[in-house]
């Protein structure tokens, strides 16, 4: 069910922090237009982390009910509490989701034995497919290779988003899960590497920008069509650059403006892109068609 492009989807802002779902519904709509295979919903890339219990459940709502059957959905749930993720996973579960992403608990630094006993608690307590999502980077704790391969064999933990871009873990874990177990990309730049390594698909920030492009890029990965991987991972490279150069979403989120999909708002401890970056994003942006430049000048300038 999850293979390919999944976007990992942006949560559009007002001013006031609330969000936008006008702007929400278009942006899946956009996605399902654009031939992405599924989105995540309250994501890393969604700002999930700033979100309380009933936007979290009023996010995973609406997008069923705009998406219905059309394409699955998977909700962010984890947290570095176990009682609240199985919550969360649980309030996922009622909004109807296909399944759910849940991050490695974060700041508390579990050991493995730690990190086995919470993914089995979650996976135990919720009958919903489930997804590992190693993140080490963002979270200081690291799911190793051995302990998802244990977690593998959880009957309703059906695969891993890895987001380390190390390859090698991608080979060691596809040959010993066979083909049971759904390994995701985690990292734009080298998603190309871990499918040619054995993996799914991606879970893509810059599908934002363009879910056609990396749909493209995935199918082409999948069927060996050497020529157009090469083509498809030289052209979305600059792109893949540009949407980390600060801590994502805010790269992304100007990007989104820029293309008036969205108003340039995050909830702090996030703030917006340092102009430092703008007319860098607005450059590589008109280079790939994504702006008309006389627009993208104009509101620059603004």
């Amino acid at each position: 069910m999850f293979i390919n492009s999944i976007c990992a989807l942006i949560t559009p802002m007002h001013p006031d922090g609330s969000i936008d779902e006008h702007a929400f519904a278009n942006l899946i709509e956009r996605q399902i237009a654009q031939g992405s295979s599924a989105v995540v919903i309250n994501g890393t890339t969604a700002e999930a982390s700033t979100l309380d219990a009933k936007e979290r459940g009023r996010q995973l709502s609406l997008a069923k009910e705009i998406i219905g059957t059309r394409i699955p959905i998977m909700a962010g749930t984890g947290t570095n509490v176990t009682a609240s993720t199985i919550n969360f996973t649980k309030q996922a579960k009622e909004c109807g989701v296909d399944a759910c992403l849940v991050v490695t608990p974060y700041y508390n630094r579990p050991t493995q034995q730690g990190l086995l006993a919470h993914f089995r608690a979650v996976a135990a307590n919720v009958d919903i497919p489930i997804y590992l999502y190693n993140v080490p980077a963002r979270t200081g704790c690291d799911l190793l290779p051995n302990t998802i391969v244990e977690l593998a064999r959880v009957s309703n933990i059906l695969g891993v988003k890895e987001a380390t871009g190390d390859i090698d873990r991608i080979k060691f874990i596809r040959a010993a899960t066979a083909n049971r177990f759904i390994l995701l990309s985690g990292d734009d730049q080298s998603a190309h590497k871990f499918m040619q390594a054995g993996g799914d698909g991606v879970i893509s920030v810059t599908a934002n920008l363009v879910p056609k492009q990396m749909q493209q890029l995935m199918q082409a990965l999948r069927q060996q069509e050497f020529e157009l991987v090469d083509n498809l991972v030289k052209d979305l490279a600059e792109l893949h650059q540009a949407m980390g150069v600060e801590t994502n979403p805010a790269p992304v989120k100007y990007a989104l403006h820029q293309m008036r999909l969205i108003e340039n708002n995050l909830r702090l401890p996030l703030v917006q892109l340092e102009p430092i970056y703008h007319q860098y994003i607005i450059n590589i942006m008109l280079k790939h068609g994504l702006l008309a430049s006389a627009k993208a000048l104009h509101r620059e300038k603004s």
